[in-house]
């Protein structure tokens, strides 16, 4: 009778770690895929979409190849995190008239609820998207 009850205990371990070890790679696997935002919308910015990507340890935000760039004279990409702390980042028009279409994220941010087009200059939220839940960033 011990050794029966101690055999089922013993598969019931293997089993439990059988299970939590399947949740923690589909977990991983669940950060790792791309996910793509809603549309853009706002006062200048409306349509198009973000990206984010984690590789490497790195989290990328990319736009789609329909994103309008706003004209107003200086768009920034700017992220607000599930807490609701804001992080402007590098500015959306370069020198020679390119384009940042993608940005490495900072080590300091955390997570991704918005990606914002903001105007350092007018000081304004020019578009914004969300993804359909927060995204972490990769560490």
């Amino acid at each position: 009778m011990m050794k029966a009850l101690r055999s089922w205990f013993s598969s019931s371990r293997i089993a439990a770690v059988s299970v939590a070890t399947v949740m923690i790679l589909t977990a991983g696997a669940a950060i790792a895929a791309d996910q793509t935002s809603g549309p853009f919308a706002g006062k200048a910015v409306n349509g198009g979409t973000g990206t984010v990507s984690q590789q490497g340890g790195k989290t990328t935000l990319t736009l789609s190849k329909d994103f309008q760039v706003p004209g107003s004279p200086d768009p920034h990409w700017q992220i607000v995190d599930t807490k609701g702390t804001v992080y402007l980042l590098d500015r959306l028009k370069l020198k020679d008239d390119r384009i940042n279409t993608a940005i490495s994220l900072p080590a300091y941010v955390p997570s991704i609820a918005k990606v914002q087009i903001w105007c350092a200059w007018a000081e304004v939220v020019l578009g914004e998207t969300a993804f359909a839940s927060p995204v972490m960033a990769a560490k």
